[in-house]
């Protein structure tokens, strides 16, 4: 899908795309951190009318809600065209060695083979964390690896 994106001097910027049924869609992401969802009345790219405001913190949240399926649903489909490729997730217990230390601590991925794509704490989603994230008792792994490397990070978390 093609998004354009348009500088909106003294306003933000504002990306559009045009949808399945052909209607021209606008996000205007102001300077001040605020989002408005648009949509054209028109052939005029100055016409929107204003579909939802949304503040910042609104507007992660319905990123998050968007796009947590989108990335699960991708995660499902690259593990069906790659033979002997998973998914998995890992929790990080109390009782573990790494809680309070960087995930790189782990060497997971070279000690298994396996990647972990994201943590999730809580309610938010740390997309491809660093090696210097610092793991957090109830910290849920997401891994991609083979069946064997996903156990593997599961026991290295385990202690």
């Amino acid at each position: 899908m093609d998004v354009t994106e348009v500088l909106l001097p003294g306003v933000g910027l504002r990306y559009e795309f045009t949808n399945h049924e052909g209607d021209r869609v606008g996000i205007v992401a102001g300077r001040a951190g605020d989002f408005e969802l648009v949509v054209y009345a028109g052939g005029d790219p100055d016409e929107a009318r204003p579909v939802v405001r949304l503040n910042s913190e609104e507007a992660d949240t319905v990123a998050e809600i968007l796009g947590a399926p989108r990335i699960a649903e991708r995660f499902a489909d690259l593990t069906k065209e790659v033979p002997g490729l998973q998914s998995g997730q890992a929790e990080v217990r109390a009782g573990s060695p790494y809680v309070g230390q960087p995930l790189g601590h782990t060497r997971a991925r070279t000690r298994t083979g396996a990647s972990i794509l994201a943590i999730v704490r809580g309610k938010d989603v740390i997309a491809s964390p660093g090696p210097d994230q610092v793991l957090r008792a109830g910290d849920v792994l997401v891994i991609i690896g083979t069946r064997e490397g996903i156990a593997g990070v599961e026991q290295i978390v385990q202690g």
